[in-house]
C-alpha cells in the first residue's frame, strides 16, 4: 500500500523548535470549522465552504494558550479551555463570547458536550471532573477518581455514560444518571505524563456501543459498552504509539494518528487499515466532515489539511447509514439520585489487583438504568428498539425502513449571503482601540473606557484637516465615516430601549450646537456614508435615508436588496446591495449603483464583480473618482465605462508573492494602490502602533506572454485605461462649459508617455521577431515625431521591410487626418492639394515639415475633446520652433532620406513633392489664423 502526501497550510504559528497541542472540529452541518492551539491564545472560525478565500473569524478572549475545544451537538455553542485555567463559552458560528463559565486552578486539557449541549465536561490537571449546567453556568457535580491529569472525555451519544481517561492510561466510565463509575480499566492506554503536546483520548463509536481506546501495542482496544469487556484491537503499521482517534459518521471506518506522524484509515469490518497518509509532523487532532467523504487534520505546529476521498469510492461512504440516535432534549438538566450521594466518585485503589491485559474493576452494585426521554416532537407511531441488544435511542418508522443516507445530506448545502459591513472599520477588540474609519484622509478610533467609550479623529495630514477634539461616546458606536467637513457615526440597535443611532458631528460651523443626532425605531443602521453636504444611512429594512449637513431628512428610497456596504465621495454615493442568495458554487451576486445626491440621478450602475468563491471586503472611489472594489482573493478591480461598463482589475496579490502577507486597503489613485500589510493570519491592522501604510503599484493578472516584457505590457494597459478616462473627463467638462486647460495638459503627457511605452514594446517585439505585433503596436501610437522614432529604431535594427511597414502606417494616419479635416471644412482648396500630395508621396518618409504642413493645413477650430489631435498640434508647435530654419531645410531632408534608405524613386523626385508642399503649407501660413495654437509659428 503506497502511502500519499497531503499539503497542509498554517492555521497558528508554533515559535521555535516545541511542539504544541493544537485542535480542529466541525460543526454538525459542515459549514464551519474551528482550531486552536496551545501556544496561542487565539481561536480561529473558518469558513468550512471556501476556507482559502474567506477569512477565518478570530476569537481573542483566553490570556494564553487554548488546549481544548469542544462544540455542542446541534452547533449552537462553542466552548474553549486554556493555560490560563478558564472555561469560556461562545455563541457559534457568530464567535459571540457569552461567559467565563468555570475556572480551575491548573491548566485545562479537554471539554466534552452532552448531546443536548445542556452539559459540559470539564477536565485537566486539576483533580476531579466538573459536569457544568451552560444554561446557567451552574457546576452540577465533581466527578473524582482519577490520579492524574484527565485528557480524555467523551459523553454516550444517547447521554447516559461519560467515559473519561487520564495520562497513566487508566479509563472511568461514568453513570451519569447515578454518578457511579460503570467500570475501571486500568492502564489500558500509554502513560503520557505531563506533556501538553501528547494526550491520550478515547472515542465512543457513533451508536454507542463500542469504546475505542489506544493501546499499549501501537494499536487500537474496543471495548464493550456495558462490561468493559475487550472485544478486539486494530492493529497495523504504527511504528510508535496512538495519539489520537476518530470515527467517521457511519462508524464503519476509524482514523487513527501516531507518535510515527502517519495517519491511519481502518475498515472495522476487515479489522485492517486500508489507506495512509505521512507528514512532516505529528498530527494530533483529526475531524471528519460531517457531510463528506473527507478528514481534517492539524499537526503540531498548526498547520491543517483536508484529506478528500480518503474512503475509496468502492466501499461504502462514510456518510452512508450514520445511526440517528436520540439523545436527551436541551433543557433537561442532569440530577442524581439521593440515595447515591455517598457512593458517588469512588477513589481508585492501587492495591487493587490488576490485570496487565487491562481487565475490568467493575463494582458488586447492579447498574441503576433509566427510562429513556422523548422528545415531544417525537412519531408516536415510532418504537424503539434494541439491535442485538437493549441499546435505548435507536429509533424505527413503522412505516418501512430508514434510508441509508443521513438527513443532512438530503437537504441541499445553502451558502450565506455576505453580512454588511463599513469601508474602512475594524472589528471591535474588548480592551483594545479598534478603527471605526480609515480612509486617505485620516481615521477615527474607539476605545471602551470605565463603561463607556471615548473617540478619536486623527488627520494623516495635519494641514489639510482641523484638530478635533476627543469625544465620549455613550452609544457604543461600531460605525464611521469621514472626510473634509465632518464625520458620521451609527451603532446596532441592542434592544427596544436602546435603538439604533446615527450622529453627525461636522469640523466647522457658522453655528453652535451643531452635532445632530437621528434614533431610528424598528429599524437598524448597517452602513454609513457622508460626503459634500450630505449624510446616508442604510438600515435593516433595506431603506436608504439622505440628510442634509444640518439635519434636515432629505430622501427616503427603498433599495432592491439587503445592504453589502456603501461609500461616499463628494456628490457621490456608492451602494452595494444583494440581487439573490449565493449561488451553489458559493458566489455572491451584488449589484452597486452610484448616485449623484445633488443632482438626484443615477450615474452608473451594474453588477459587482468578484473572484468567484470570494467576498467584497472594501469600496471606494480613486483620488480621480473611479469606483473601485476589493475582494477576499486580494483582486482590486476599477469600474470603467468602456464597452458600455466594464471592471478592470488592475491588482493582484497573487503578482506579489509574498502569500504571508495579508491586504488591508485604505485608497488608491491612478498608478498605486494604499494599503497596510498584515501578517497572516491576521486580516486587519492594528491601531498601536501606528500601522504603515503600503504603497503597491498596479499589477494586472496577466497571462504569460511570449514576449517577455511583462512589466512593459502591464503600463502600457494601464496608461491605456487612465488617457481613456482623462478623455471621459475632458468631454464631460467641456459638455458642462468647464475650462478644461490644465486636464488638456496631463492628456497630452499622457499620450506621450504612452507613445514611449509602445516604442519599448516595439523594440521588444523586433528582439522576439514579432513583427506583425509590433505592426500593431505602430498603429496605437498617437504623435508623428514618436511614429518617425520607431521608424528610426527599425532602420537601426536592419529591418528594411518593417520599416517600408511603419512609413506606410505613417502616411495613411496623415492621410487620415487630412480626410477627416477636408470633411469637417470642406470649403478649404488646401486640404485638397494636401491630400493629393499625400496620396502621389513616392516616399513613405515625411519630415516633420511635412507634418507641420499637414496640421497647419488639416487643422480645424480648436476643440475639447480631440485630445490627440491637440497633442498632435502640439508637438507640430513644437517642431516648428525647433527645427524650422529655411537655410537647413534641404540638408535635414537629405539626411533623414538617405539614414532610412527606404525610397524606390528617385530622391529628388521625394524633395520636389516635398517642396511642393511646403509651398502649399507657407501660403495657408500666410492667410490671418483664427487657432490660437498656431500663432507662434504664424
Amino acid at each position: 500500500m503506497k502511502s500519499r502526501t497531503l499539503k497542509l497550510r498554517e492555521a497558528h504559528k508554533v515559535g521555535g523548535t516545541a511542539a504544541a497541542f493544537c485542535s480542529i472540529l466541525w460543526d454538525q452541518k459542515a459549514e464551519h470549522f474551528v482550531t486552536s492551539s496551545s501556544s496561542d491564545p487565539s481561536i480561529s472560525v473558518h469558513d468550512g465552504l471556501s476556507p482559502s478565500s474567506s477569512p477565518p473569524t478570530i476569537l481573542r478572549h483566553h490570556q494564553d494558550g487554548v488546549t481544548a475545544l469542544a462544540l455542542s451537538q446541534d452547533s449552537s455553542f462553542l466552548a474553549s479551555g486554556s493555560i490560563d485555567h478558564c472555561v469560556k463559552l461562545y455563541k457559534f458560528p457568530s464567535g459571540e463570547f457569552q461567559t467565563n463559565i468555570t475556572r480551575f486552578t491548573l491548566p485545562i486539557r479537554v471539554l466534552a458536550f452532552n448531546g443536548s449541549g445542556s452539559l459540559l465536561a470539564a477536565a485537566g490537571d486539576d483533580e476531579g471532573i466538573k459536569l457544568i449546567n451552560t444554561i446557567d453556568g451552574s457546576i452540577v457535580r465533581v466527578l473524582k477518581g482519577h490520579k492524574g491529569p484527565v485528557s480524555g472525555l467523551d459523553f454516550n451519544p444517547n447521554g447516559e455514560l461519560l467515559a473519561s481517561l487520564d495520562s497513566n492510561g487508566t479509563v472511568l466510565c461514568w453513570e451519569l444518571q447515578s454518578g457511579i463509575v460503570s467500570y475501571t480499566l486500568k492502564g489500558v492506554a500509554p502513560d503520557t505524563g505531563f506533556s501538553t503536546s501528547v494526550v491520550n483520548i478515547l472515542r465512543w463509536s457513533p451508536d454507542g456501543r463500542i469504546l475505542a481506546v489506544p493501546g499499549l501495542r501501537n494499536d487500537v482496544v474496543m471495548y464493550d459498552r456495558f462490561t468493559g469487556e475487550k472485544l478486539f484491537a486494530l492493529r497495523g503499521d504504527h511504528l510508535e504509539s496512538i495519539c489520537y482517534i476518530t470515527w467517521a459518521p457511519n462508524g464503519k471506518y476509524v482514523a487513527t494518528s501516531g507518535l510515527d506522524k502517519q495517519v491511519l484509515l481502518w475498515d472495522l469490518d476487515k479489522k485492517q487499515d486500508i489507506d495512509r497518509q505521512k507528514f512532516e509532523e505529528r498530527i494530533c487532532c483529526m475531524a471528519w466532515k460531517p457531510n463528506s467523504n473527507a478528514l481534517s487534520v492539524i499537526d503540531v505546529r498548526g498547520k491543517y489539511g483536508i484529506w478528500e476521498s480518503l474512503v475509496p469510492s468502492s466501499m461504502v461512504s462514510p456518510t452512508v447509514g450514520i445511526p440517528d440516535i436520540l439523545p436527551k432534549r436541551r433543557n433537561e438538566i442532569l440530577t442524581f439520585d439521593e440515595e447515591m450521594e455517598e457512593e458517588l466518585s469512588p477513589s481508585l485503589n492501587d492495591d487493587d489487583d490488576d490485570d496487565d491485559d487491562g481487565a475490568s474493576h467493575q463494582p458488586s452494585r447492579k447498574r441503576i438504568r433509566r427510562k429513556t426521554v422523548i422528545e415531544d416532537d417525537v412519531d408516536p407511531d415510532e418504537e424503539f428498539y434494541d439491535e442485538g441488544s437493549s441499546i435505548p435511542g435507536y429509533r424505527k418508522k413503522s412505516h418501512g425502513v430508514r434510508s441509508g443516507l443521513p438527513r443532512n445530506i438530503a437537504r441541499s448545502t445553502k451558502f450565506k449571503m455576505q453580512k454588511p459591513f463599513q469601508p474602512g472599520a475594524t472589528p471591535p477588540k474588548q480592551g483594545k482601540r479598534t478603527f471605526l474609519c480609515y480612509n486617505m484622509l485620516g481615521c477615527i478610533t474607539t476605545i471602551e473606557h470605565e463603561g463607556n467609550y471615548r473617540i478619536e479623529t486623527d488627520f494623516h495630514d495635519t494641514g489639510r484637516g482641523p484638530r478635533v477634539s476627543s469625544m465620549i461616546d455613550i452609544y457604543g458606536f461600531t460605525m464611521a465615516s469621514i472626510n473634509e467637513s465632518g464625520c458620521a457615526f451609527a451603532n446596532p440597535s441592542k434592544g427596544e430601549k436602546n435603538m439604533s443611532v446615527l450622529m453627525y458631528r461636522p469640523f466647522r460651523s457658522w453655528a453652535s450646537n451643531s452635532e445632530w443626532t437621528m434614533r431610528f425605531e424598528g429599524e437598524e443602521v448597517k452602513v454609513v456614508a457622508n460626503g459634500s453636504g450630505w449624510v446616508a444611512a442604510i438600515t435593516s429594512l433595506n431603506l436608504l435615508h439622505i440628510f442634509s449637513e444640518g439635519g434636515l431628512q432629505k430622501h427616503v428610497i427603498s433599495l432592491d436588496g439587503p445592504v453589502v456596504t456603501a461609500t461616499g465621495c463628494k456628490d457621490q454615493l456608492a451602494v452595494v446591495t444583494h440581487v439573490s442568495d449565493c449561488l451553489p458554487s458559493n458566489e455572491q451576486v451584488m449589484e452597486f449603483r452610484v448616485l449623484n445626491i445633488s443632482k438626484m440621478t443615477q450615474q452608473l450602475s451594474g453588477r459587482v464583480a468578484l473572484t468567484p468563491g470570494s467576498h467584497l471586503t472594501w469600496i471606494g472611489f480613486s483620488e480621480e473618482g473611479s469606483f473601485s472594489s476589493f475582494d477576499s482573493e486580494g483582486v482590486l478591480r476599477v469600474f470603467t465605462s468602456q464597452y458600455g461598463g466594464s471592471w478592470i482589475p488592475v491588482f493582484s496579490t497573487t503578482k506579489v508573492n509574498k502569500q504571508e502577507e495579508n491586504y488591508w486597503v485604505v485608497g488608491l489613485n491612478t498608478t498605486s494602490l494604499y494599503c497596510i500589510a498584515c501578517k497572516h493570519p491576521e486580516l486587519f491592522p492594528q491601531v498601536t502602533p501606528k500601522p504603515i501604510l503600503s504603497i503597491l503599484d498596479f499589477s494586472l493578472p496577466l497571462a504569460s506572454s511570449d514576449l517577455g516584457a511583462a512589466s512593459l505590457e502591464n503600463e502600457f494597459i494601464i496608461k491605456q485605461l487612465r488617457l481613456y478616462e482623462t478623455q471621459r473627463r475632458v468631454d464631460d467638462m467641456a459638455f458642462a462649459e468647464v475650462d478644461t486647460t490644465a486636464i488638456e495638459d496631463e492628456a497630452f503627457d499622457l499620450v506621450f508617455s504612452q507613445d514611449r511605452c509602445i516604442l519599448r514594446l516595439i523594440s521588444s517585439c523586433c528582439s522576439r521577431d514579432k513583427f506583425v505585433r509590433a505592426g500593431e503596436l505602430m498603429r496605437l501610437k498617437s504623435l508623428e515625431k514618436s511614429m518617425r522614432a520607431a521608424i528610426t529604431l527599425v532602420t537601426k535594427l536592419k529591418l528594411p521591410f518593417l520599416a517600408e511597414k511603419f512609413c506606410s502606417i505613417l502616411e495613411e494616419k496623415l492621410l487620415e487626418e487630412a480626410n477627416e479635416a477636408t470633411e469637417n471644412h470642406p470649403q478649404n482648396p488646401s486640404r485638397e492639394v494636401v491630400k493629393s500630395k499625400v496620396q502621389n508621396c513616392p516616399a513613405p518618409v515625411q519630415t516633420s515639415e511635412n507634418t507641420e504642413a499637414v496640421l497647419k493645413a488639416s487643422a480645424p477650430k480648436p476643440s475639447p475633446t480631440t485630445l490627440v489631435r491637440k497633442a498632435k498640434v502640439s508637438e507640430g508647435l513644437k517642431l516648428g520652433k525647433e527645427q524650422i530654419k529655411r537655410d537647413e531645410t534641404d540638408d535635414v531632408k537629405k539626411r533623414e532620406v538617405n539614414k532610412l534608405n527606404l525610397m524606390k524613386n528617385p530622391v529628388n523626385s521625394v524633395y520636389s513633392d516635398d517642396k511642393g508642399l511646403r509651398k502649399e503649407a507657407n501660403q495657408q501660413d500666410a492667410r490671418p489664423s483664427s487657432n490660437p495654437f498656431l500663432k507662434s509659428i504664424v
